[in-house]
């Protein structure tokens, strides 16, 4: 190991991560300073990869789950050649910088998720870890060893502190996930004081009972011993390793190091040059990049293209003698469907009631059948979400081909992990009741940050839960769901908009979904005396329409258009020219050309009511804000009792709805 080198390139991560904070009068310098020697024996001893082409598939990952501390993997990524200039870190957090606040995936390259939420780094990476395992044991073949990169996460306090991580890393140990590192700076230190104020636990204690490698090193510093314990965790085939590495945060900073106060704050012009001379650095020079370092850079852009075309060439040779593997995996790369994929999506007959999670489950097992790499799973509820993929077995430390994860009950690592999975190009989904998506809605804001096709299977969907009460009712989930920006929220009416609305959601492949089931069985509609279900590809559509222009607007979605359409029957035979509209995808109808919406919702029928058996909140932008539209649903929690009588409480049968019309029209 080239010493001088190696504190030359460290002290650089360093200094450009102080000079860019200090520019900026906003950032998180002292972890940069505390673990550049971690990350720059990462990227250049133990990890693979190609600046220039960062989404090479076989790439090992480096996940900063401390997102705060982004300047660290900014100069990081900037001297080892990825497309991360000094003009870009000279704008760390500007806008539009290629150097956000926290790092973002697919604003800058070499970011290969979205992190800042504490423990969602590390519980994403086992995601990226899951995938690993399940692509080796698929694609790899005697002589062909195409899948076998590793994951890296650096942690701080707080992502061990965060729920997150513990259920992330319980999963991490019971799957043997060896092609898993785990790094913990282990500097003591929050933004308010010393971690002692409210974290005394022992963490290795904790991993050693998940079942996880755990290594030790006493100081950050220390090149040698970083670089043992990170070849003791390449040489573990059984367990996760966690690495925990003591460390002064702003290290080098002569009044700032080791105290709260270099967490979240630039240092200041004068420590700045203090802590540069005590590096050995030319303190009046800023944002300097030695020559030195930029040979090193040189170097390893040489090395990271002979490992991409190494690999280009082995897979060219597996192309010939799997060209159907091979075929599959270059589907994987490209982002796209296998040719046919849609070819067996059921259609479903009236007259046979089916609940929307059973219709969910056949549609989702037809597709599944046609796309070998998709793989999902519940937080322990498979049997009532009904989402096994009927043909695959169970993905464990033994069988690491199966497509059927089992995530305990664990919601909240369950979203981020889905993430990392969709991060590695498979397809994937997670499934739970729709009342704790609670647990899980940081993952899923993330999901949606980062344009992820993730799906997010929500059943047990209103107070047609019944029986199990106002904790299982999902009363305001809806509503919240839909306030996320890029998250396509989807409630169908009837089995054959679950199957056309799958159709539609397999074809995103920018944004997650949140597909909101019923657990009751459903009338599926008679689509000859009704419009065809292929409506619901608009977002929102006519159901159902008197004829001439309407005198109300009834709006619905999933289990209650039933009861909706129950009330047009009874309001069109007393002469009333109602019209129906189902409208299972807000956004996706708000996206329509005006004229279309218009002729949905023309813009003279202000008598409309919307129902749905959730929060009303939000449906006014339907129902209207001049007070002549009503938006029927739930004011207050549920309550523990049949549906019907439900129902019947809560005023929301097709006799209140013709009541609430009826006083709309006088």
């Amino acid at each position: 190991m080239n010493k001088t080198l190696d504190q030359i390139s460290i002290n650089t991560i360093r200094t450009l991560s102080m000079d860019a904070v200090q520019a900026a009068n906003s950032g998180h310098p002292g972890t940069p300073m505390a673990m550049a020697p971690l990350t720059h024996l990462l990227y250049k001893q133990f990890m693979k990869f190609n600046p220039v082409n960062p989404d090479w598939v076989n790439r090992d990952r480096f996940v900063l789950s401390a997102g705060h501390a982004s300047m660290l993997l900014y100069s990081t990524l900037h001297i080892n050649g990825y497309d991360v200039t000094l003009d870009d870190i000279k704008n760390f957090r500007q806008l539009y910088s290629k150097c956000p606040g926290h790092p973002e995936y697919g604003h800058t390259p070499g970011v290969e998720t979205t992190t800042g939420p504490l423990g969602q780094g590390l519980a994403t990476s086992v995601g990226f870890a899951i995938a690993e395992k399940w692509m080796a044991e698929r694609y790899n073949k005697p002589g062909y060893r195409l899948i076998d990169y590793r994951i890296f996460a650096l942690a701080g306090d707080g992502c061990m502190m965060e729920g997150i991580s513990g259920e992330a890393a319980s999963l991490a140990g019971h799957l043997g996930l060896d092609n898993l590192v785990w790094i913990y700076d282990n500097n003591k230190i929050t933004i308010e004081g010393n971690t002692g104020l409210a974290f005394s636990e022992d963490v290795a204690t904790r991993f050693i009972a998940y079942g996880w490698n755990v290594i030790r090193v006493g100081d950050a510093n220390d090149l040698v011993m970083l670089s043992r314990a990170l070849q003791i965790s390449a040489n573990e085939k059984q367990r996760p390793s966690l690495i925990i590495v003591d460390s002064h945060i702003a290290y080098g900073a002569p009044t700032k190091q080791d105290t709260h106060g270099a967490h979240g704050s630039p240092l200041g012009d004068e420590e700045i040059r203090a802590t540069k001379e005590f590096y050995g650095w030319d303190p009046d020079k800023k944002f300097h990049v030695p020559e030195k370092v930029l040979e090193y850079r040189q170097s390893i852009l040489s090395r990271g293209e002979e490992q991409n075309r190494e690999w280009n060439e082995l897979f060219n040779r597996y192309k010939g003698d799997f060209p159907d593997l091979a075929s599959e995996m270059e589907t994987i790369m490209s982002g796209l469907m296998p040719e046919g994929w849609d070819c067996c999506i059921p259609v479903f007959e009236q007259g046979k009631d089916i609940s929307g999670r059973a219709a969910s489950g056949n549609v989702l097992n037809a597709i599944a059948d046609r796309i070998p790499f998709m793989i999902g799973g519940s937080a322990d509820l498979t049997p009532s979400t009904l989402t096994d993929l009927k043909n695959s077995t169970g993905f464990q430390k033994d069988n690491y081909e199966g497509r059927n994860l089992h995530y305990g009950i664990r919601e909240h690592a369950m979203g981020a992990i889905a993430n990392g999975i969709a991060l590695s190009g498979l397809r994937t989904f997670a499934s739970t009741f729709l009342v704790f998506s609670d647990y899980m809605r940081s993952s899923i804001r993330l999901s949606a940050l980062m344009n992820l096709p993730v799906v997010y299977i929500f059943t047990h969907d209103s107070i047609g839960v019944g029986e199990d009460g106002p904790t299982h009712q999902p009363i305001e989930h809806i509503a919240s769901l839909r306030a996320v920006p890029n998250l396509e929220v989807i409630r169908p009416a009837d089995a054959n908009e679950v199957a056309v609305l799958w159709k539609y959601i397999m074809e995103i492949r920018n944004a997650p979904v949140a597909l909101i089931l019923s657990r009751q069985n459903l009338p599926v509609i008679d689509r000859e005396k009704y419009a065809p279900a292929s409506g619901a590809l608009r977002g929102g559509y006519v159901l159902a329409d008197a004829g001439g222009s309407p005198e109300i607007i009834l709006i619905s979605t999933g289990s209650e258009l039933h009861q909706t359409l129950d009330a047009f029957e009874i309001l069109k035979k007393e002469g009333v020219k109602a019209r129906v509209v189902s409208m299972p995808n807000w956004n996706l109808f708000e996206r329509q050309d005006t004229a279309y919406r218009e002729s949905v919702l023309p813009s003279g029928v202000t008598k409309r009511i919307s129902i749905e058996a959730g929060s009303t909140f939000g449906w006014d932008r339907f129902t209207g804000l001049s007070g002549t539209g009503i938006s029927m649903g739930m004011k207050t929690f549920g309550a523990s009792g049949k549906l019907n009588s439900l129902l019947e409480e809560f005023e929301l049968t097709a006799e209140d709805i013709v009541s609430k019309s009826k006083s709309l029209l006088k």
